[in-house]
């Protein structure tokens, strides 16, 4: 028995350079968008975090600054690249009032005055500033003197 010696079929050839050019051209482009979205995603929580903390520092700041309602506005340095500002003015009070607005206590009553307390938190995150911004209402209570 001979056998007979058969040629090979056109589909059972390999890929040819220009399809494995292609593939690696299409393989090259989904990896450098999987990479990119990686990079905006670690880029992301980064920013997340770091209003996070900003917002956890404008809290403190607002109920530190209810403990001592000072009117007017108070700014400083927070660390770790953070900037604060704190304003307290009075809206509206229970008192008699002096020549410039300001609640004055009377001898036999206490006054009560409600304040607005807004808080800023600044950052600088590359290029851009970043702020947080909280606002507030609180009681001042003032004995007689």
């Amino acid at each position: 028995m001979t056998r007979r010696y058969r040629a090979p079929d056109a589909r059972a050839r390999g890929f040819t350079l220009l399809e494995v050019l292609i593939a690696l051209i299409i393989a090259g482009i989904a990896l450098a968008t999987v990479f990119r979205a990686a990079s905006e995603n670690i880029n992301a929580t980064g920013a997340a975090a770091r209003y996070q903390e900003a917002l956890s520092r404008a809290r403190s700041h607002l109920d530190g600054s209810s403990a001592n309602l000072i009117f007017g506005e108070q700014e400083g340095d927070d660390g770790g690249g953070f900037h604060w500002r704190v304003m307290v003015r009075p809206l509206d009070s229970t008192g008699k009032k002096d020549s410039a607005g300001r609640a004055v206590p009377a001898t036999d009553s206490l006054v009560v005055t409600l304040c607005a307390v807004t808080v800023w938190i600044n950052w600088r995150e590359g290029t851009h500033g970043r702020v947080v911004r909280l606002d507030s209402e609180r009681l001042l209570i003032s004995a007689p003197s």
